[in-house]
């Protein structure tokens, strides 16, 4: 059916000359000149939190914050083309349209770079669902109160005890910490039941849902054609006592839909980037994306293993871009891991500096579904894992059931890094990203199919309390600032000091070092030479012994 109305659109094409298939497309503009905004300026374009998390995290505004050329917006719509949305970091526009006059005369413009194609057929229902979400599943879940069993715990999560418990998060919530004051950005492919189910009850309650907003049909209802994202909220926002608690069940959410769940078209990606770019317009902190991209409808769109270089696919190149804004993006790794022909991650999974969530169960096994590295340039992803396999979701009919999938592992994650980043607000995304790392029960050798294993948020939050210097002079030996290192650390040796030792975070000796005038420089030397992790530096003097942490990113 579906070549024979493709075969007649051609027919129709050749007898009405410039009508063609009602699509969609990418339009990539050649620059930004002549612009009304200004980087002197970012609150004409930014919200004040989205300033704020760059000043925080000491990040510059650039030239790609600046949105697309308002004149070149309106150069395209004079052709007859309707706009979808523009994308400031890729500095373009998606349209569509069904004339090829309209195609050239956009061609025509001359701050026009290029048109590229982004489906092969309308937005339109189809009876069938995509790849990705078919190797998901949902099962019965025994939903008994864990009340009796941590009686001292601020939350009874129910079913959801096992999924925090795993990474060691319940301490963290104890201690107060449990998404106050975060903002996250759920990109998803729907959110139905999300006004109405239980779950969710809470967060309307307390307007901890800010907003919610469209990129797959412009001014659309995200609350329909999908539960994935409600399934995917819950195991983060969800505060159902006895039932289903998330990980970070305080946190304001945006949702958004970037994911069209009947079909794959690449213009999927360019959603993506367009929801990453108003996440981080709003101010959002962290962003979970329990998507990914490998094959499409048109198989001249499918990305290869070769792809994932974290530098080829837009999805990828876009999360990265929003990570350098401060940012934490979290992305499910992808359940292809079982799949012979094509185990690998998918975009944007792949990203340099996205996080990228592999699935367990609830014993710590890897699942078989989820995916694997490395990378096509040889990085550790994914980067750690959680429970992905029985997971505890919020399901329709106000119920709630077990998810299997790594889109369910990364919510998990991801809410609990939110809890994380809340109880220590001076680092920056990349550092929480690290320290969560560097707490896995794979740390001290990461493969390509834990990554750096099952995180443990005490020991994450451990190791970016960086110890207090001591107020007494006496005992202050040695001062290491900034920290975690970077090119400008100093180590500041009290004089007197005779030996200086080098260790990695199981206390295993890497260095020493006991010539008084040279300490400080050979120790920063053999710092920078080690790969990124959690060390410590010792400097004993007589009967003194002080100790400071390092995090080396």
């Amino acid at each position: 059916m579906r070549g024979l109305s493709l075969l007649t659109l051609v027919l129709m094409s050749q007898m009405l000359f410039a009508q063609i298939a009602p699509d969609t497309y990418y339009v990539q503009f050649s620059d930004k000149n002549n612009s009304p905004f200004s980087i002197d300026n970012p609150s004409a374009f930014l919200s004040q939190r989205a300033i704020e998390r760059r000043q925080k995290q000491q990040i510059t505004i650039i030239q790609n914050d600046i949105p697309v050329n308002p004149q070149y917006l309106t150069g395209v719509i004079e052709t007859g083309a309707d706009l979808l949305y523009a994308t400031k970091w890729l500095n373009g526009v998606t349209i569509t349209t069904t004339s090829q006059d309209v195609l050239d005369a956009i061609n025509a413009l001359p701050y026009v770079v290029s048109i590229r194609a982004l489906t092969d057929q309308p937005l339109k229902q189809q009876i069938k669902e995509k790849a990705y979400f078919q190797q998901e599943s949902y099962g019965p879940l025994s939903l008994a109160s864990t009340k009796s069993v941590e009686a001292l715990n601020a939350y009874d999560y129910g079913s959801g005890y096992t999924q925090i418990n795993q990474i060691n998060g319940i301490p963290l919530h104890n201690m107060g910490f449990r998404g106050e004051g975060m903002v996250v950005a759920i990109l998803d492919g729907g959110f139905i039941e999300v006004p109405t189910h239980q779950a969710f009850d809470s967060l309307w309650i307390n307007s901890q849902i800010l907003g919610h907003k469209d990129f797959v049909h412009p001014g659309g209802d995200v609350f329909t054609e999908s539960y994935h994202g409600t399934a995917v909220l819950s195991t983060i926002g969800s505060n159902v006592a006895g039932q289903l608690v998330g990980t970070a069940p305080k946190a304001s959410f945006w949702l958004l839909r970037s994911e069209y769940v009947l079909a794959e078209n690449l213009i999927e990606e360019y959603n993506w980037v367009s929801a990453a770019e108003f996440a981080d317009s709003v101010g959002a902190d962290v962003i979970n994306s329990s998507l990914g991209y490998i094959t499409f409808d048109m198989p001249e769109w499918d990305h290869t293993y070769e792809d994932m270089n974290g530098n080829t696919c837009i999805v990828t190149i876009g999360a990265d871009l929003a990570a350098s804004k401060g940012i934490l993006v979290v992305n499910s790794a992808g359940n292809s891991g079982s799949d012979f022909s094509y185990p690998y991650i998918g975009a944007p999974a792949d990203g340099v500096n996205v996080f990228s969530i592999g699935a367990v169960d609830g014993g710590g096994n890897r699942a078989s579904f989820s995916s694997i590295g490395p990378t096509f340039d040889g990085r550790i992803k994914p980067d750690v894992m959680a429970m992905g396999q029985g997971t505890a979701v919020a399901t329709s009919g106000d119920s709630f059931s077990n998810g299997s999938g790594t889109s369910f592992s990364s919510p998990v994650t991801a809410g609990m890094s939110t809890c994380l980043w809340q109880a220590n607000p001076t680092f920056t995304n990349l550092q929480i990203k690290e320290a969560i790392k560097q707490s896995g029960n794979y740390a001290s050798a990461p493969d390509a199919y834990y990554g750096y294993g099952i995180p443990d948020y005490v020991l994450a939050n451990s190791l970016l309390t960086v110890i207090d210097q001591p107020s007494s002079e006496q005992a202050n030996l040695v001062q290491v600032y900034p920290n975690p290192v970077n090119e400008t650390t100093q180590i500041n040796i009290k004089a007197g000091a005779e030996t200086l030792r080098l260790l990695d975070i199981n206390g295993r000796l890497l260095n020493t070092f006991s010539v008084e005038a040279t300490m400080s420089a050979s120790a920063m030397k053999a710092i920078n030479g080690l790969k990124p992790g959690v060390y410590f530096i010792q400097v004993m003097m007589g009967a003194q012994t002080q100790t400071r942490k390092l995090i080396k990113l």
